[in-house]
């Protein structure tokens, strides 16, 4: 798996406020901790268990509801044809969201996902349907990266 970015930080951590999963990279703190210390094959595992929860949350909440729709703004807004389904249709919300612009024509839309699943909370009205649903999207993808820590490292007491 190839990564265009050398780390997958976006600059948002939440480790420093004792999180144990970095609500903006939804790495675990010792991954982000020990990262320039790991090697590419340690990093590549990192990378792929993100996509793997992110692509199922998208798969699960971003639905295409209009195929032609949707692969006219796929071409139209430039996305990688060679993208999986779940990236397009990521890629497709994320710059949905970039521009400003609302789902209505784009042949997506989103199921299942409510203001609760952010982990903001409370969304402004003025929000666009987008934002909203990239931001409870986000929040699904922290829950399912929270899980996945307390599944594998969590200690009883």
């Amino acid at each position: 798996m190839a990564n265009p970015r050398r780390t997958p930080c976006v600059g948002i951590c939440s480790t420093t406020y004792g999180d144990l999963v970095c609500r903006g990279c939804k790495r675990f703190a010792h991954e982000i901790v020990q990262w320039n210390g790991y090697d590419q094959a340690q990093q590549e595992l990192v990378w792929h268990r993100l996509y793997e929860i992110r692509e199922a949350a998208v798969l699960h909440h971003l639905h295409v509801v209009d195929e032609a729709a949707f692969a006219a703004t796929v071409e139209n807004t430039g996305i990688d044809d060679t993208l999986s389904d779940a990236e397009q249709r990521y890629e497709l919300l994320r710059k949905l969201v970039v521009q400003g612009a609302h789902l209505q024509g784009s042949g997506l839309a989103g199921r299942g996902l409510s203001a609760e699943a952010s982990p903001q909370g409370d969304l402004p009205a003025l929000e666009s349907e987008a934002l909203h649903l990239m931001r409870a999207l986000d929040g699904e993808i922290y829950n399912r990266s929270l899980a996945y820590y307390e599944h594998c490292f969590r200690v009883p007491t």
